[in-house]
């Protein structure tokens, strides 16, 4: 929390665009309007395409709908397409309703004292830097689009990272990839979630997720190509939406300020462009103590900003 707390303002209104940058390029990519190019990196994708043809009519119809306000206008766009994807075979029906799988095969299956060599002590190490800076630039992103900060701080934030700290171990311990707060929690933020009830709600959700999985196969199982790959024409929109949405988080950055406008500006594109939110900060955090020292204003730089420095630049040389 008291990381969080010493984030200046611009570099929080950084992280927020850059999530919201990194969730539309996500949105882009999963949607088939952008594919890979061996020069360009990317490219436009493939117009005529059945699945990027729904991807921009799920972008026009969520907007209209979020410009006349209807209520719940994310998910009627999903559904609306869910039901015109049926016919068209880019959504399959899998049933209703199937029980969980077993946990057996991976529930506790830990090399403890394997994890305890001292040679893994770097890579733990590491990966605790990585996940904290993770969760951290999602809380900011997140509650800067919620309007949760007060002063620039998020109040009871240890709150917060203390659930996350708690599914990540647990998390673990069952065998399930590593759990951390999501990005895509944008997406409840944009329908009007701003209170620990939605977080409630949610969690009830996932939880009959586990028995009614073959009915959200279908609205995010995805197309497959023949290619090989898997494009998601249903929920691709709804990320676009939400990254258009937490772009307006630019407009709090003072420009004309290079010691604080570029940071900020290497977290918004860093997101994306490393394909990494702690990688995206690390941008940014390693070049704002350099820039105020440089321009003589070392006095506005809190200490633990300067650690923070200094442990992103550590993380590199050992990774290198």
């Amino acid at each position: 929390e008291l990381i969080l707390n010493q984030i200046p303002d611009f570099l929080k209104s950084g992280i927020a665009a850059g999530i919201g940058l990194f969730i539309a390029f996500i949105g882009f990519v999963q949607g088939g309007l952008v594919v890979e190019n061996p020069e360009t990196l990317v490219k436009l994708g493939n117009l005529k395409s059945l699945p990027v043809i729904f991807t921009l009519l799920g972008l026009m119809l969520i907007a209209v709908l979020l410009q006349k306000k209807v209520k719940g206008a994310i998910l009627i766009g999903m559904l609306v397409l869910t039901l015109l994807g049926l016919p068209l075979g880019l959504v399959s029906y899998h049933g209703l309703v199937s029980m969980p799988p077993t946990m057996g095969p991976t529930l506790l299956q830990m090399d403890v004292l394997g994890a305890l060599d001292l040679g893994l002590v770097t890579v733990i190490l590491v990966f605790v830097f990585v996940d904290l800076f993770d969760t951290a630039g999602t809380l900011v992103g997140i509650s800067q689009q919620a309007g949760l900060l007060k002063q620039g701080k998020l109040p009871r934030a240890t709150r917060a990272f203390l659930p996350d700290a708690v599914a990540t171990t647990a998390g673990a311990a069952m065998g399930t990839s590593t759990v951390v707060c999501y990005i895509e929690s944008s997406t409840g933020v944009a329908e009007g979630g701003r209170t620990g009830l939605t977080a409630i709600v949610v969690a009830i959700l996932f939880l009959l997720a586990l028995f009614f999985f073959p009915l959200a196969q279908m609205i995010g199982g995805g197309f497959a190509l023949e290619t090989g790959r898997t494009l998601y024409p249903i929920t691709a929109p709804v990320l676009i939406i939400v990254g258009c949405l937490m772009a307006s988080n630019l407009t709090q950055i003072d420009w004309n300020k290079w010691d604080e406008a570029l940071p900020a500006f290497l977290v918004f594109v860093g997101m994306p462009l490393t394909y990494s939110i702690a990688d995206g900060m690390a941008l940014g955090f390693i070049t704002y103590p350099i820039l105020k020292i440089f321009c003589g204003k070392i006095k506005e730089v809190h200490p633990i900003m300067i650690l923070i420095a200094v442990l992103f630049l550590l993380r590199y040389v050992m990774l290198a």
